[in-house]
């Protein structure tokens, strides 16, 4: 069993970029790609997710992205200290590029969670093979047993037809029937997108087989939580994403409920070639309340560019109206997109604490001159307010960003997490490349990002009328890797 490779990233000794690609905040990188094989693009890291747990944060992310799927490897990043100075690596035994080499070429989909039960991190991932075109083969799991600073070989966690887009949470509540148990969400693209479960109980070293939902239901991007009792909440998007869903387990993960749709999706198609769809990030606050946030542009005339908009789950299952995040006015051309949301686990009901990362083009339809932004906003009062919005990143063009047969590619999620009462994001930067050599890493705020500045109310929670999407449906079940 392997720990990777790990350097210490003390506070800002060389990775402090203070305006990295004209950001108006300090930002620390998290790590640098170190690989050199000729398939993939160098000196890109993409996709991050990050999960925080007391004062320690563990963020990972793709490294060395393929233009078409996966990447050489996952690489993490980990404070113990809120955030102040971090150490990285690139995950263990994982593919035919890790140190140790592991059985795989390459991997995808990083999520992190913590088991607090068994005191292990884990960061779920998918595998993917070369062989017989690049898929998915399985879900697998890394585990770190010293608080995120070094990790263990993977795991099988499941395999498919296809896998894709798996995600992973852990009940940590002392008093839930199933304290301790972890959960890992996944489609299998090769049937048409189904939704599949497994259930681990002993801190991820073995998983139990899949489960189905109730009605063999189809889905992708699910991001799965746990309530107080015990009762699994996985929000996730329809195979189409045309739909935000959701499914519940309330006995531990041996079953699960059938899909229920609680809104629709109504997308702009981005400009600048981005590769971005309207995923859904959720979290969950003390109580059980569930927060499911994308991109949508039913409050534009129009369905001229996308705002971030949200509707809130109660723990006896009310679903809210769908409300947008009043980063700007609805007049406005700017679009937003890939939300990361955070939520203080330490708030609840109108005090609840919200985080919200995400990326915009100050003008939608900007064609070739698209300017790629990081933004910030944050509310108090459970999305009753929201503070006056923080550029914390860019202007970035598209092309320094790397390229996939989707798009070009940040990530098709990023993250917010809440760590010593502030917000922590982690996100991706890209500067300018230099020749065919890129400049794109993941990083995160120097200092953390707290409530400041005005509020702006929240507003325009009804659509107007002539909104329309112009994302239409894909054809067939779409693989996001």
């Amino acid at each position: 069993m392997g720990s990777g490779v790990r350097v210490a990233v003390a506070g800002m000794a060389g990775l402090l970029v203070a305006g990295a690609a004209g950001a108006s905040i300090g930002l620390t990188r998290l790590s640098t790609d170190p690989y050199t094989n000729t398939s993939s693009q160098h000196r890109t890291e993409v996709e991050p997710d990050s999960f925080a747990f007391g004062s320690t944060i563990v963020a990972a992310f793709q490294v060395g992205r393929f233009f078409d799927g996966g990447s050489s490897n996952a690489g993490f990043a980990t404070s113990t200290n809120g955030g102040s100075s971090w150490t990285n690596g690139f995950l263990p035994g994982t593919t035919k590029y890790a140190t140790p080499a592991g059985p795989y070429d390459r991997v995808s989909d990083p999520a992190v969670a913590y088991d607090a039960r068994h005191d292990v991190w884990l960061v779920s991932t998918l595998a993917i093979t070369e062989s017989g075109g690049v898929r998915g083969v399985a879900v697998i799991t890394s585990r770190s047993t010293d608080g995120g600073l070094s990790w263990q070989n993977p795991v099988v966690t499941a395999t498919g037809t296809s896998p894709d887009k798996n995600w992973i949470v852990c009940d940590n509540t002392a008093t839930s029937p199933f304290y301790g148990h972890c959960y890992t969400e996944w489609d299998d693209n090769g049937v048409g997108n189904r939704i599949e479960m497994n259930t681990s109980t002993d801190g991820g070293l073995t998983w139990g087989s899949s489960r189905t939902t109730a009605n063999n239901g189809t889905g992708l991007g699910g991001q799965p939580l746990v309530r107080p009792n015990g009762t699994v909440v996985v929000p996730i998007a329809s195979a189409s994403v045309s739909a935000i869903q959701l499914f519940t387990s309330s006995d531990g993960g041996a079953s699960w409920s059938a899909t229920q749709t609680i809104a629709t999706v109504t997308d702009h198609n981005v400009a600048g070639s981005l590769r971005t769809e309207p995923l859904p990030s959720a979290e969950i606050d003390k109580k059980g309340r569930i927060f499911v946030f994308w991109q949508d542009c039913r409050f534009r005339s129009g369905c001229s560019s996308n705002d971030i908009v949200y509707l809130k789950v109660s723990p006896a299952g009310a679903v809210s109206a769908v409300k947008r995040v009043p980063i700007d006015r609805t007049t406005t051309t700017v679009d937003h997109f890939t939300p990361g949301i955070a939520v203080d686990p330490s708030t609840s009901g109108s005090t609840t604490r919200l985080a919200l990362t995400y990326y915009f083009f100050p003008v939608a339809n900007c064609g070739s001159s698209c300017q790629l932004h990081v933004g910030f906003t944050s509310s108090s009062n459970s999305g009753g307010s929201w503070t006056v919005p923080t550029d914390v990143a860019g202007p970035m063009a598209p092309t320094w960003l790397a390229n996939t047969n989707q798009g070009r590619m940040y990530g098709d999620y990023v993250s917010t997490s809440y760590v010593g009462g502030s917000a922590r994001p982690a996100i991706v930067v890209a500067n300018a490349p230099s020749g065919s050599v890129f400049d794109e890493a993941a990083y995160s705020s120097t200092a953390g990002l707290l409530a400041a500045g005005g509020t702006i109310p929240t507003g325009n929670e009804e659509p107007v009328p002539g909104a329309r999407s112009d994302h239409p449906p894909p054809p067939a079940p779409l693989a996001i890797h």
